[in-house]
């Protein structure tokens, strides 16, 4: 395949504003599309420059009309947490350029560095990356940004909880009933807001070879301010429909053992805990299909609900 036949898959507008932000002889090479989201097509951009160099950048990009009306609140979020955390230690990406309007391009867009790494969400090797995940959400937690994001979204009501065919009814209701309660007092944080396996890359390290290590926290179109044990819950909910519900349960401990601080009594954490849990529920064909197409063949949507509703069920028993 040719540059030309590559860069194509940008399309002209698209192309266009990101020529505007490349340094002087620099263009586009190459483009590999990434999998793996939901809401956007993302794009990896190879940037040639006159010496022969070579740079990546990302080109992230909402087509799909569903999301048109949250997409410019979605991409400011963003511009904002990359800007806020410049320098700050944590690896994210650094901001190029922000059309949240596609005042430039055909679609919203964003565009950003590309970190070294890659997602794993295979079972193998999860040992490991669980403490590293904590530790890493600990230290987005210490932040205190010069500028908070937005309070953070409940993203569930109890009237839009879908629960599953065959699922426990009657734990289901008794949750649906603890998110009818008012949300308890916090101490707000610097939230990612949607902090987990998928969102985290590291090292890919040889074969054998022990340990894990952060190289990159990406997607921050959520960063939101709010209590730490929202983003704890969500990460929580991740590990157990990707990796059972006994991996949900061991990450709010691996985030105290890393010096994270969550809610003192139980019931607040069943709060925040259950809410994320019942949010999974109205998205989780959305989710299972990511999965899948980023290798996790054997996660169907049935399969993913099986988890979901055994997850609940482990919730309620533990902190209930």
């Amino acid at each position: 395949m040719t540059d030309r036949d590559e860069a194509a898959d940008v399309r002209p507008l698209a192309r266009a504003w990101v020529e505007r932000h490349l340094d002087e002889g620099e263009r586009i090479i190459g483009v590999e599309a990434l999998h793996g989201g939901i809401t956007a097509e993302v794009r990896r951009l190879t940037i040639g420059s006159p010496d022969g160099a070579t740079r990546d950048l990302v080109l992230r990009t909402f087509v799909d009309m569903t999301y048109e009306a949250a997409a410019e609140d979605w991409l400011n979020r963003e511009a904002l947490a990359l800007t806020l955390l410049a320098g700050t230690g944590v690896p994210a990406p650094a901001l190029v350029a922000v059309d949240p309007t596609a005042a430039h391009c055909e679609y919203p867009a964003l565009l950003k560095t590309h970190l070294a790494g890659r997602t794993t969400l295979d079972d193998e090797g999860l040992e490991a990356r669980v403490p590293a995940l904590a530790g890493q959400l600990v230290a987005i937690h210490a932040l205190r940004p010069a500028e908070r994001p937005k309070t953070y979204e409940a993203l569930t009501t109890p009237d839009t909880v879908v629960t599953p065919r065959g699922a426990d009814a009657a734990a289901w209701a008794a949750a649906i009933e603890v998110i009818r309660r008012p949300a308890p007092p916090y101490e707000g944080r610097f939230l990612h807001r949607d902090f987990q396996p998928g969102n985290v890359l590291f090292d890919v390290l040889p074969e054998g070879a022990a340990g894990a290590s952060v190289t990159g926290v990406i997607d921050w179109a959520g960063a939101s301010w709010g209590p730490t044990d929202l983003d704890v819950a969500h990460c929580s909910t991740t590990l157990a429909l990707l990796h059972g519900p006994a991996w949900g349960l061991r990450f709010a401990d691996a985030y105290e053992k890393a010096g994270g601080v969550l809610a003192a009594a139980s019931g607040e954490r069943l709060y925040w805990q259950v809410r994320d849990a019942l949010a999974a529920s109205e998205e989780v064909a959305l989710v299972a299909r990511a999965w899948r197409e980023s290798g996790r063949t054997e996660l169907t949507t049935r399969a993913v609900e099986e988890r979901l509703d055994a997850y609940v069920i482990s919730v309620m028993d533990a902190l209930g």
